[in-house]
């Protein structure tokens, strides 16, 4: 899913069209959501994947100086062999994926991984140009990433975070509230005073808040 400039009369400034040195940054777990596709009805469940430039820098805030551009992509959360997610990852990585790696794929993992991503831009049919994620592919070995500047950020429903849900622009909120993952966790807790839910565990009452390292990405 692409950025769309908004329609309040002020227009979002577009990451300009190029080939960019990247690294993932955000994941963001969006959850099972309603979409009409070509009048076709489905519930798919969705994920947010962020980048950051870290060569490409703009002030976005005179206190915080210079910081990198970020660009954010929404993927269906499938492996199946037409799903622009796993296009994306195959192009990433250079290599298909093989039948018993394709059956689960924690996205998660990707964050901090370096990437070269292209940008275009495209026209809707409302006439709005709005910034899209063309290709994402592997670093040739002559170009040096950057270390990462930009500070990670996940969100899941395992290890769900109020606090890290709250910072979130409000049409990610209000998509992920739409979800049947986040209907779920809160409805199992309303009695919570705070509105916070309870953390998940495991089978011998641990909170599950760990996270898959980076080493463990079959790339």
């Amino acid at each position: 899913m692409a950025i769309l400039a908004t329609s309040s009369g002020s227009e979002k400034e577009l990451v300009p069209a190029g080939n960019y040195v990247a690294r993932c940054y955000q994941m963001i777990e969006v959850g099972t959501i309603t979409e009409t596709i070509n009048g076709d009805t489905k519930q798919l469940k969705k994920v947010r994947i962020g980048w950051e430039f870290p060569n490409n820098k703009k002030v976005f805030n005179e206190e915080k100086g210079p910081q990198p551009i970020v660009f954010n992509e929404e993927y269906t959360l499938s492996m199946g062999e037409k799903s622009n997610l796993r296009k994306m990852l195959e192009s990433w990585r250079g290599k298909g994926f093989t039948p018993e790696q394709a059956k689960s794929f924690d996205v998660s993992v990707l964050i901090g991984v370096p990437c070269m991503v292209n940008i275009i831009h495209c026209e809707s049919k409302r006439g709005t140009t709005y910034a899209k994620i063309s290709s994402v592919s592997g670093v040739p070995a002559v170009i040096e990433v950057p270390a990462q500047i930009t500070e990670k950020f996940i969100l899941s429903y395992d290890d769900f975070s109020v606090e890290k849900f709250n910072s979130l622009p409000d049409f990610i909120k209000e998509k992920m509230k739409s979800s049947k993952e986040y209907q779920q966790l809160f409805k199992v807790n309303t009695g919570h005073p705070d509105g916070q839910p309870a953390p998940k565990r495991d089978d011998n009452g641990n909170v599950n808040s760990s996270l898959p390292a980076v080493d463990d990405l079959p790339f």
